[in-house]
């Protein structure tokens, strides 16, 4: 990392600190909020979205002048997870609103991720995960609710094209170049997001997933860390 990264994790280190305790004490919550009447559901609605807008926050907090498009555009697609976070952990329906709110962030980080290089500039990243989006649709689709079967592969595509895109443009950039490290972190906050979705969406379609919620949510908050810590170190376009 260089100098600007370092300085920015310094500067959150308290922010990180408290937004670890709030992504394990969602974990926790979630396991232990077996029902809806469950006592501990208050600790999983508590620190669930917190999580996300502590790192909204530090992300917020490290803007600076040579990456304001990036980082302000990472915070907006924080933002719209944060109310999807909200969504999806209310009792009740409302997947297809958490799944907007979703779609949105990818949205943004999409555009975040284009404001340096060029959109699906690496042809075979973009095809390996097009074919990866369609097999994980076609393995969900006989299992999906007719009415969330184009919602769900409008999202699959988005989320399949931002973590293209973040690879793409990672490597697009050499070795030891000032944008590496932020760009490998996008790359890898890319893949994880990737793997937290697809456990989501079989977890809730078709597959009874034993401790769904260590695995959807402990790789959904490392992506959503690695996407915050990109901003640190990151320089747009000139």
């Amino acid at each position: 990392m260089g100098q600007t990264s370092i300085a920015g994790a310094r500067n959150n280190a308290w922010i990180y600190a408290l937004f670890v305790v709030c992504a394990v004490l969602a974990i926790v919550g979630s396991l232990l909020a077996g029902g809806e009447e469950s006592g501990w559901r208050w600790l999983h609605y508590l620190t669930k979205p917190t999580a996300t807008v502590l790192l909204l926050v530090a992300v917020l907090r490290n803007i600076g002048p040579s990456s304001r498009v990036y980082g302000l555009t990472i915070a907006i697609g924080l933002a719209f997870a944060a109310a999807g976070d909200f969504f999806l952990m209310l009792p009740g329906d409302y997947f297809l609103a958490g799944l907007v709110c979703f779609l949105l962030t990818h949205c943004a980080y999409i555009w975040a991720l284009t404001r340096d290089s060029r959109f699906a500039a690496d042809k075979g990243i973009f095809a390996l995960f097009a074919a990866i989006g369609v097999v994980v649709i076609a393995g969900l689709w006989s299992s999906l609710p007719p009415g969330m079967r184009i919602p769900v592969v409008i999202y699959a595509l988005a989320l399949a094209a931002m973590a293209a895109q973040a690879i793409s443009r990672d490597r697009q950039f050499a070795a030891g170049a000032p944008q590496k490290s932020a760009a490998r972190s996008a790359a890898l906050g890319g893949l994880f997001f990737m793997v937290s979705d697809t456990l989501l969406a079989y977890g809730r379609f078709r597959w009874n997933i034993p401790y769904n919620a260590v695995w959807v949510l402990g790789t959904y908050y490392t992506a959503q860390w690695l996407f915050a810590r990109s901003t640190e170190g990151n320089a747009d376009a000139r």
